[in-house]
């Protein structure tokens, strides 16, 4: 990704700088992971059996934990270590929670955690071909971002995309004991086609429509979840669609709220619905942050202009 400096039309490049350190990256995330990813911090090296993981994280969305491993170089499996990763987690369960415990002053419970919806980050100023492709399948559990430093504090951050739509579990063999089948059996990587099953054939078009149109606004990606399909704009999710059995139930984001009162970038407060079909919902999640959504249902094709003509206003409010 190149970057330039926009002077009176005049495109000048701004020069790339570089991370000298794997610590220079860990530092710079965990001090922004709620900014960056969406989660909440937990702890740095965290030594759990024979590992010792670089950032341990919580998405108080999704109500799971993320591991977050941070790389300078290409000597190592992507596969290899996501998977061993998540088997330590799986394996330790108790270990995780105490440390989440410890480091924030809240009570987790073990039934409070989503185990299937656990996952591992990767962030390295690059990965090679080999490593972008063994994880390129529709349901590995990991995900790589690539970081990238520019003259003037400026950072980039862009996520490696699975266009595939194979299964890693052809290629984990036959063994039941493989590390890739035990973590597999409890870990669940979600697909839209699995949220959306339910709908009618006419919704399901609503729906095919609505995301088409969605994923035609400039860098913009979709993002499925156990319970919700996020549609992001370089990376931050925008609106969440739900799957109801009578229409899709959408939640514009406004932002956060934290305990000092200062509010998340670009909080948007400033939605024009002259029809008003929106409600306001507001939410506080186990950190303190609170949070709200403009929401609106989506039942039928002819509604999708006017629900459209909501999302652009978040949309350019972000860009």
């Amino acid at each position: 990704m190149q970057l330039f400096q926009n002077d009176k039309r005049v495109l000048t490049p701004i020069e790339k700088d570089s991370f000298k350190l794997e610590k220079d990256i860990q530092s710079l995330i965990e001090s922004n992971m709620e900014t960056l990813f969406g989660l909440e911090f937990v702890s740095s090296e965290f030594a759990v059996a024979e590992f010792r993981l670089d950032s341990l994280a919580y998405d108080e969305q999704n109500n799971s934990f993320v591991i977050v491993e941070y790389k300078k170089g290409y000597s190592y499996s992507v596969v290899d270590q996501g998977y061993s990763y998540l088997s330590v987690m799986l394996n330790n369960k108790a270990d995780f929670i105490l440390e989440y415990n410890e480091k924030t002053g809240k009570q987790l419970k073990r039934n409070d955690i989503d185990w299937t919806s656990s996952r591992v980050i990767f962030v390295s100023p690059s990965f090679n071909t080999h490593q972008k492709n063994s994880v390129n399948f529709k349901d590995v559990p990991f995900e790589l971002w690539e970081i990238r430093k520019f003259e003037g504090g400026l950072v980039a951050l862009e996520q490696q995309v699975s266009n595939s739509t194979e299964s890693i579990e052809k290629i984990s063999g036959t063994n039941p004991n493989s590390v890739i089948k035990k973590v597999a059996s409890e870990v669940k990587v979600p697909s839209e086609a699995q949220l959306t099953s339910g709908l009618s054939p006419d919704l399901a078009e609503v729906w095919e429509a609505f995301k088409s149109q969605l994923l035609e606004l400039p860098n913009t990606s979709i993002h499925t979840t156990q319970n919700y399909v996020a549609i992001k704009y370089e990376g931050t999710a925008f609106i969440y669609v739900r799957f109801r059995k009578k229409e899709l139930s959408c939640q514009i984001v406004q932002g956060n709220v934290y305990a000092d009162g200062k509010v998340s970038t670009k909080f948007f407060d400033e939605l024009d619905d002259p029809k008003s079909v929106t409600g306001v919902r507001y939410w506080t999640l186990r950190s303190g942050v609170k949070g709200s959504f403009y929401t609106f249902p989506i039942k039928s094709l002819d509604e999708l202009d006017y629900r459209m003509y909501l999302v652009k206003q978040k949309y350019e409010h972000m860009s």
